[in-house]
């Protein structure tokens, strides 16, 4: 039989057919995230409407669901990048909260000297802000890229890292203080809508556009569902790699502003349950956690469901804990709604990988 080499009819067919079925697959994985979380989202919407409509329905609690609704969303945004590499960043909300407290901190110690010069300097602090998150991801990204360490280990010794800085940074304390310029963005509104909650469509529609419709969005889809496929294509994993998760650290910094803005304090432990519930809202928004294909508007559309279903619980009195529950029994069921779609398709599906390989080679296979 004919050696496969890169450069053989039965090497290019087999990466021609790889290509063609994950991206068959992808599609469809998508597709069904985003209409899944469709249906979940009106479904959850009108329950607790006609369950409770006068607490639910009310406009101040409609606002206050989008006002919570873009610091989740844009960490969840966030894993689902790093997800999509075949990796994980626990460092998130640590990344937030250490650019929150950097704002804090320094507007304060300008303010000192005066509040016009704090306001004045005060886009300078929220760049610096943001070049911590940057910062903060470099970190991340040169242990998992150049050292070669698994993500999940190096995110979390980084996210104890960066939350035992923040800790020793605050002596465990609350920091009060922020430009004016956050807290207008937390309190704005335009036609109604939070202008929070804008910028959370913003960033999402931005980072749409760089996954799906750019060459970097392109190799962090094939680096997550084929290694190999990607090493051969002539894709460098390091410069992915770093790419990835430098955006994943602004990104988290993003969320130090928006953490900052929806409330002038900044402290190490704000948004600790965040980490679970933004791998919750990724693997539920579409993104595969092995890598490779996931979709912004899937998560999304998650994070309103889940956000749904807190304010919910809230209008009906039900506990955080008992919210927790619903969480994990929404994640298991769509998990086992997609094992059960995928193992009818497999069984239902001819082998077609096997069959170009099997005309390929003359009809045998090794």
């Amino acid at each position: 039989m004919e050696p496969i080499t890169r450069s053989s009819p039965l090497a290019e067919a087999n990466a021609s057919v790889d290509r063609s079925v994950r991206g068959l697959l992808g599609r469809i994985h998508v597709d069904r995230g985003i209409g899944r979380m469709l249906v979940l989202l009106a479904v959850a919407f009108a329950f607790f409407a006609v369950l409770k409509p006068q607490v639910f329905l009310n406009p101040l609690n409609l606002q206050n669901l989008m006002v919570a609704a873009p610091e989740i969303g844009v960490l969840a945004i966030a894993m689902s990048l790093a997800m999509l590499t075949g990796g994980i960043d626990l460092s998130l909300v640590s990344i937030a909260n250490l650019s929150a407290i950097t704002i804090s901190t320094v507007y304060t110690a300008v303010a000192a000297s005066g509040v016009a010069a704090a306001e004045t300097a005060g886009p300078l602090i929220i760049l610096l802000g943001l070049g911590v998150g940057l910062a903060a991801g470099a970190v991340n990204g040169f242990l998992i890229a150049t050292v070669g360490i698994t993500p999940i280990l190096a995110t979390l010794g980084t996210m104890q890292i960066f939350n035992g800085l923040a800790i020793v940074w605050t002596g465990g304390k609350t920091l009060y203080g922020a430009p004016s310029a956050l807290a207008a963005l937390g309190q704005g509104t335009a036609a109604g809508i939070p202008v929070l909650f804008l910028v959370f469509l913003v960033v999402a529609v931005a980072i749409g556009i760089v996954v799906s419709r750019t060459p970097f969005g392109r190799r962090t889809q094939l680096q997550g569902a084929n290694p190999v496929a990607a090493k051969y294509s002539g894709i460098r994993s390091t410069r992915v790699l770093y790419g990835t998760y430098l955006l994943t650290g602004l990104l988290g910094g993003i969320a130090g502003l928006l953490f900052i803005a929806r409330n002038p304090t900044a402290s190490a432990d704000y948004g600790s349950s965040y980490v679970l519930l933004v791998i919750v809202i990724a693997v539920l928004g579409g993104t595969n956690p092995m890598g490779g294909f996931g979709t912004v508007t899937g998560v999304v559309l998650a994070t309103l469901v889940l956000q749904v279903v807190q304010s919910g619980f809230t209008a009906i009195r039900l506990s955080a804990y008992e919210y927790a529950i619903a969480q994990g029994a929404i994640l298991i069921i769509v998990m086992i709604v997609d094992q059960l779609r995928f193992r009818r398709r497999r069984a239902a599906s001819p082998p077609s990988a096997t069959v170009a390989l099997k005309t390929v080679s003359g009809g045998t296979t090794p």
